[in-house]
């Protein structure tokens, strides 16, 4: 295997040579991923990073991939720091479903879709909350029934990130109404566009419309469709929520280049924010940028010591809760930061502005970083149930058929 340095330094010379660097921030015009030329610049992007040799960098060669380590990924992230990125395709293409298809999917699977991705020809969701479900991902009442040989699939889905620019999905489905709910469920890997598939675009608080709703009426899903086994969908749907846990709080191998989603979205130079509000002698404001950049790097060093940890061994797969929830709190903390220091400006600004008008736009959708991941609450109860030993909560469906379990007003 070719040393970490070495490594560095090639990537150090394409990259100067194969990619464009970074300008100013860009406005915030609505969310990211709302356009499809971001889409198809991301696509791009990784055609190139594919043609140099520097695509699945940790993905194993036999699946389109480098068969590098994580040291080498985290080399390249940090040399392509300052270079346009495919950061869209991060999560949950590479991080979250890539990686379950890896651990989960079969020869074909694996090898037709990872490579895909990699090559920058396929872009992965998730179909997994539903309009009823909250956070209860077990309790999913979208079915799959068998006839002949294929599956038949009816329900829907909801706050699916992205699934107009999608080309396929990793979509949970019960298939046994008898079994208790974590029993009877089955993954499959399944096309977006297909005949039976609605999609709606969502329009939230902030003016973007990346989040989706699906609707599936009648699909036909062939039965190598099964990801995993049959019944056996809660297994592979943990697999995925360790994938997304460390997707949400930065300790993902698979995640290839600096920030969040895209070219879209909020600074977080708050002493340049400082400085152009005139309060950069403010002791007040001294502190909270202090108070960020701690954050960071604490959170930097937690990801560090938590993603060692669990590939060594010496924590299990739930400690990745510890950073998805700290990195909600960094969200948190940088999200009030921003407004504070921004001021008035934060809400008078206009819309779409690269200034202090993006503060308040972003802070519009702080939650959202409790939820991704799942739930900060959920967080809390798998550290303290499966890392602390703590007693588990009462569940009055746990090992009850689902059929028997009460629906709603039920």
């Amino acid at each position: 295997m070719e040393s970490v340095e070495s490594f560095r330094a090639r990537a150090r010379e394409w990259l100067a040579s194969a990619l464009p660097r970074l300008g100013a921030p860009a406005a915030d015009q609505g969310g990211a991923g709302d356009d499809d030329e971001d889409w198809d610049r991301a696509r791009e992007l990784q055609q190139r990073l594919h043609a140099g040799g520097f695509a699945g960098i940790a993905f194993p060669a036999e699946y389109g991939g480098l068969g590098l380590a994580g040291e080498h990924q985290k080399a390249f992230t940090e040399e392509s720091a300052g270079y346009e990125m495919p950061l869209l395709l991060n999560v949950p293409t590479f991080s979250i479903c890539a990686a379950t298809i890896l651990d989960c999917g079969t020869e074909e699977q694996k090898r037709d879709r990872i490579a895909a991705a990699i090559r920058g020809d396929e872009v992965f969701v998730q179909f997994l909350s539903e309009p009823r479900g909250g956070s209860d991902l077990a309790g999913v009442i979208t079915r799959a029934e068998r006839d002949g040989d294929v599956w038949v699939l009816n329900g829907a889905k909801i706050w699916s990130s992205s699934a107009y620019a999608a080309d396929w999905a990793l979509c949970l489905a019960r298939t046994d109404w008898t079994a208790p709910k974590h029993r009877g469920l089955t993954m499959f890997l399944m096309k977006v566009h297909q005949p039976g598939v609605t999609i709606r675009r969502i329009r939230q608080v902030n003016g973007s419309t990346e989040f989706c709703e699906e609707f599936f009426d009648d699909v036909i899903l062939p039965a190598d469709a099964v990801v995993g086994e049959v019944n056996g969908g809660w297994a592979v749907a943990s697999r995925q929520l360790f994938h997304e846990r460390m997707a949400v709080g930065g300790g993902s191998p698979y995640v290839s280049g600096q920030g969040q989603r895209s070219r879209i979205g909020v600074s977080r130079d708050f002493l340049a924010l400082a400085r152009s509000a005139g309060r950069a002698a403010d002791p007040r404001v001294r502190e909270l940028i202090g108070e960020s950049r701690a954050m960071h790097r604490v959170h930097e060093q937690l990801i560090d010591r938590i993603s060692g940890a669990i590939a060594s061994g010496q924590m299990p797969g739930p400690a990745g809760s510890i950073t998805r929830l700290f990195h909600a709190e960094v969200e948190w903390k940088d999200a009030d930061i921003g407004v504070e220091i921004a001021g008035s400006a934060a809400v008078t600004d206009p819309l779409g502005a690269a200034g202090p008008g993006q503060y308040g736009q972003h802070f519009l959708s702080r939650q959202s970083s409790s939820l991704g991941g799942g739930s900060t609450e959920m967080a809390r109860n798998i550290i303290s149930e499966r890392l602390l030993g703590m007693p588990r909560e009462f569940a009055a469906d746990r090992d009850v058929p689902f059929s028997e379990v009460r629906q709603g007003r039920s």
